[in-house]
């Protein structure tokens, strides 16, 4: 079910992982935004979309995760855009013949085993480098792009309506999950991602995180704030105190402390690895 979070913005989320899909409605029909995650849940998006007669013309992943790559054939051909580093990842992960069966047999072990339709995966055309609005006959929608979380990652500024998404970040349920694989200093480059959104926080009236609850604007700086916090400690070597680990995180969402702890082990092993500090 769409609910409007602003003026011609909708939001549908997953049940799995509170995935947040997100609806921008233009001239001629919508933007979609990482549109997931299973196939039923993309069949009610789908339905909701023809019943209000709003085609699909256009989608945007915000970056190269599996549950940020899905589409449906009932979503029709739209161009599905990414920044071009996004695209590129994308291209690098599907060459392997294998990545498909190797989501699916991750995801073998989760409660949507077999239900997420992966045929259209990740046939996303890269924008040129430096592209700085998503072109579309709509709102204009500002491309805030980083290398936090995944290379290529893009926020989404929603311009005239106030409304910035997020993608895999500034969540409520979910700690930064960092690149530890993709890039050298994948503490310096969250802190700068958040230093961007920071930027942009003033003109932000509703926030969409990939993954959690609708924040409004009192929410922007705060859960910038404490994805800072946490950085920080994780440099650190610290203890948190973050809500969303330990006993205090929301009750299904336990598992976060274990990726707490495993990117705490990596970054160690990193420093032992490379002879630098935390």
């Amino acid at each position: 079910m769409l609910r409007q979070v602003a003026q011609g913005v909708l939001v549908h989320q997953s049940e799995f992982v509170q995935s947040n899909a997100v609806v921008v409605r233009g001239r001629a029909g919508v933007l979609l935004i990482d549109p997931g995650v299973t196939g039923s849940e993309i069949d009610c998006l789908a339905n909701d979309l023809r019943e209000s007669g709003q085609p699909v013309v256009a989608g945007f992943s915000t970056h190269p995760d599996w549950d940020h790559l899905l589409w449906h054939d009932r979503l029709g051909p739209a161009p599905r855009y990414g920044t071009a580093r996004c695209a590129a990842t994308i291209r690098d992960q599907l060459s392997d013949a294998d990545a498909k069966d190797r989501i699916a047999a991750h995801l073998l072990e989760t409660e949507i085993a077999g239900q997420v339709p992966l045929d259209l995966l990740g046939l996303i055309t890269g924008l040129p480098a430096g592209t700085a609005r998503i072109p579309w006959d709509g709102p204009q929608v500002r491309i805030i792009e980083h290398q936090a979380h995944a290379p290529g990652h893009a926020a989404l500024l929603i311009e005239e309506r106030g409304v910035l998404v997020a993608g895999d970040m500034l969540s409520d349920v979910l700690i930064p999950m960092l690149d530890l694989d993709g890039t050298a200093d994948p503490i310096g480059d969250y802190l700068e991602a958040l230093r961007l959104l920071e930027e942009v926080a003033g003109d932000v009236d509703v926030l969409v995180p990939g993954h959690g609850s609708v924040g409004g604007a009192d929410q922007v700086r705060a859960r910038i704030e404490q994805d800072r916090a946490y950085v920080h400690a994780l440099r650190d070597g610290g203890d948190p105190g973050d809500p969303r680990i330990g006993p205090s995180a929301k009750p299904g969402w336990e598992w976060v402390s274990h990726v707490h702890t495993g990117q705490l082990q990596r970054l160690a092993r990193r420093g032992e690895r490379d002879g630098t500090p935390r």
